[in-house]
């Protein structure tokens, strides 16, 4: 019993000592400080800042009028009086409104053809063509929805006047037979942010963990005559006192830093954050636990301190798009959704977004959770496997460089 007991304290004492020295590597390493600190602090803020205004309004538009006639006149001032659409100018061609948005004059340009006023006069359908400056998604978005408001607005009118009708209500019901009215559920501005920016935050506390795990795993490498993630000495010699000592640093570190991020930032901005906070820290808990023990597995392909930025940063991207809010996961191939399992961020986001944007419970969002915590076993397990074979290599080099100097020291005598 005694025994149990001082192993217990010094295994006690050696998972403090390794979690104060990679304390230190952390505050040391300034690489480790800008992903660690920097990024998380400052790259939410200008998400958020970005995307903070929710939706475009008024974009600058240039009208093509080439039929000049009364019905495209009213075509452009009832698109000018809508809330997305801004009329700055007119051109009188094509190459004239293309050299104004080259210029970024404009995000839009609309071309009435010349027949447009007489194929209505004559009951034949007519078109009207739109450009648009697809440097951002949202200028498309703004200008495609307001031209056809005006579109079937004028559609509306045009019906009315060739029809025989009686009553007004006659005319309601052969315009717009069905009603409906569109309400976009848990997003009620169909804002940009709010979509979005829950997906990302959550996915900046996986992706700078990765990247900071990684950068410190790199420099021990270096710093180690041999060149392993396990040091030689006393305290290191125990694969679970290495992971529980690395993990609590991390883990102490990124509680306050996703409080931050998850809870302050949205706040800050006035998003969307319905979710209750016992919910909220149910999903976040074990997603930082997976995404700790899953960067100090794949901390074991880091030999130097580059490759960590080359391959954290390259997966940003598509792991955004993996997570399903993007696009949606039932429209992904089979492969790619399996893929998609590997990584935290994918069950993390959906039922980080669950949670906070469509204010769900944590029993709603069950299987997320529960995969999360699959996540945090199996990548446990793993990273217990690396470092076991780190420490086991790291001995046996040493066992051969001593045999080396034993050996040069016979030779010598």
């Amino acid at each position: 019993m005694k025994k149990i007991i001082t192993h217990l304290t010094q295994a006690t004492y050696d998972v403090g000592y390794i979690f104060l020295e990679e304390l230190k590597t952390v505050f040391k390493d300034e690489g480790v400080i800008i992903f660690f600190f920097i990024v998380p602090l400052l790259y939410p803020l200008l998400y958020s800042w970005i995307y903070n205004n929710e939706v475009v309004t008024d974009v600058p538009t240039v009208i093509v009028d080439k039929s000049r006639s009364f019905l495209s006149r009213k075509f452009a001032r009832e698109l000018d009086a809508t809330q997305g659409v801004k009329v700055i100018s007119y051109a009188n061609s094509i190459d004239e409104a293309r050299e104004l948005m080259r210029q970024q004059k404009c995000r839009g340009i609309v071309n009435i053809p010349e027949d447009f006023a007489a194929n209505i006069n004559k009951g034949i359908q007519t078109h009207v063509s739109i450009y648009i400056d697809m440097s951002g998604m949202l200028y498309y978005k703004a200008l495609a929805i307001s031209t056809t408001d005006v579109s079937l607005h004028m559609g509306s009118e045009i019906q009315v006047e060739k029809m025989p009708s009686y009553t007004t209500r006659d005319e309601e019901l052969t315009t717009a037979p069905l009603t409906f009215e569109s309400i976009s559920i848990f997003n009620p501005a169909t804002g940009y942010g709010s979509y979005l920016l829950p997906g990302v935050l959550m996915l900046i506390i996986q992706q700078t963990l990765l990247l900071g795990i990684g950068l410190s795993a790199g420099t021990q490498r270096e710093n180690n005559r041999y060149k392993k993630l396990a040091p030689i000495q006393e305290r290191y010699n125990g694969m679970y006192r290495i992971i529980f000592g690395k993990g609590l640093c991390y883990f102490l570190l990124y509680a306050i830093i996703s409080a931050y991020i998850l809870l302050a930032v949205p706040h800050i901005y006035h998003f969307i954050q319905i979710g209750k906070p016992n919910d909220i820290l149910g999903i976040v808990l074990p997603y930082i636990l997976a995404s700790i023990f899953f960067g100090m597995t794949i901390s074991c392909l880091i030999r130097f301190r580059e490759n960590v930025i080359l391959f954290i940063v390259f997966t940003s991207v598509p792991l955004l798009f993996l997570s399903g809010i993007l696009w949606p996961a039932s429209a992904m191939p089979g492969v790619w959704r399996a893929i998609s399992y590997i990584f935290p961020s994918t069950f993390g986001v959906n039922g980080f977004v669950k949670i906070n944007s469509m204010g769900a419970t944590l029993q709603e969002v069950y299987p997320e959770y529960v995969a999360l915590w699959i996540q945090v076993a199996v990548y446990f397990l793993l990273a217990c496997f690396v470092f076991s074979r780190e420490i086991k290599r790291s001995k046996r080099y040493q066992i051969g460089h001593l045999e080396e100097v034993r050996q040069e020291n016979i030779s010598q005598l």
